[in-house]
């Protein structure tokens, strides 16, 4: 069910979009930014050229329009029904610097893959950032979600966060006003990150480079880095495994139409060529139920979940009760 609202939704922000540099595309589809291939459209998708001209964007945007916020599609499911209101994209002209701004700082845009942020550490000798050669995303996504890997979180690197709130008004946040946990941060959700700096520590460029090479020999071993997906699926529970959790109940392998729980590494989904959104979280909430009735554990999504349901196709949440 193809969207029509794009146009229409762009006329009636009026005259002030002529102020607005950066690309309003009505009706975008989104199976073409996310990393799963799958979902439907985003009613308005806006890609600013910069943060002033974001902005200006932000104070024109009427509170009643919902405004949706991705990064590069890494860890997003969107439902085929689409994204209604506004989605923005960052760009990577825009949100992508990435520079040193002190001994052993680093400032990065949002939209800078994490995996390049390790990579100038190491070229100039700065420790505590190989963790994020294994995390397939970027910035602002690392920062809302304090992701992690091998070890490493974004709490234990970033010392200040810059960021934009939904009137267009600017504000730097410490690492402790974060609130940070596992895989988990308080701060609001309207706060859109622009950019962040990150602080390590001196290091032998040998012992960086080999640590970054651990990391990516794990993860080319171990996950389906090739396939369609959207990293992991579920977050550990504490104490436990997920994947531990979902291969224990059977799950690895199985099949949702053209989604499939990955046998190489089975808390990751993958499309195998022509899932939908609907095939996706339908496969995921099964997963949730059979990991409940084996173990008794629930497991919670780690992947973002975006959009509406196409109507007749909607998912039902995995309720914590058994089927018996």
């Amino acid at each position: 069910m193809k969207q029509v609202n794009g146009e229409k939704l762009l006329a009636s922000l009026g005259e002030g979009v002529k102020d607005v540099r950066g690309r309003l595309t009505p009706d975008a589809p989104m199976d073409r930014v996310t990393w799963f291939q799958a979902g439907g459209l985003a009613e308005l998708m806006f890609q600013p050229h910069d943060i002033d001209d974001l902005a200006t964007f932000l104070k024109l945007l009427p509170e009643e329009v919902p405004l949706t916020v991705v990064g590069v599609g890494s860890n997003l499911l969107v439902r085929d029904g689409g994204i209604p209101g506004v989605v923005l994209r960052l760009s990577a002209k825009g949100f992508g610097g990435l520079e040193l701004v002190g001994e052993n700082r680093i400032q990065a845009g949002a939209i800078c893959p994490d995996k390049y942020i390790a990579a100038m550490a190491m070229d100039n000798g700065i420790g505590g950032f190989a963790f994020y050669y294994g995390i397939p995303g970027s910035l602002g996504g690392a920062l809302r979600m304090n992701a992690g890997a091998n070890g490493g979180e974004t709490k234990d690197r970033v010392v200040e966060i810059h960021a934009i709130d939904r009137k267009g008004e600017k504000h730097v946040l410490s690492t402790a006003q974060m609130g940070y946990s596992y895989r988990h941060s308080d701060v609001p959700a309207d706060l859109i990150f622009t950019h962040a700096i990150f602080e390590g520590y001196p290091e032998d460029k040998a012992k960086i480079r080999a640590d970054m090479d651990a990391v990516r020999n794990h993860r080319e071993t171990v996950q389906p880095v090739k396939e369609k997906t959207g990293g992991s699926t579920f977050k550990n529970p504490e104490g436990h495994s997920a994947w531990k959790l979902i291969d224990d109940a059977g799950c690895r392998g199985l099949v949702n139409g053209g989604a499939q729980m990955s046998s190489l590494h089975c808390n990751f989904m993958i499309n195998t060529g022509y899932a939908t959104g609907y095939d996706l979280e339908y496969l995921g909430e099964t997963v949730r139920q059979r990991v409940f009735e084996d173990t008794g554990i629930k497991l919670e999504w780690e992947i973002k979940r975006l959009g509406n349901f196409m109507p007749g196709r909607e998912v039902k949440p995995f309720q914590g009760v058994t089927t018996a």
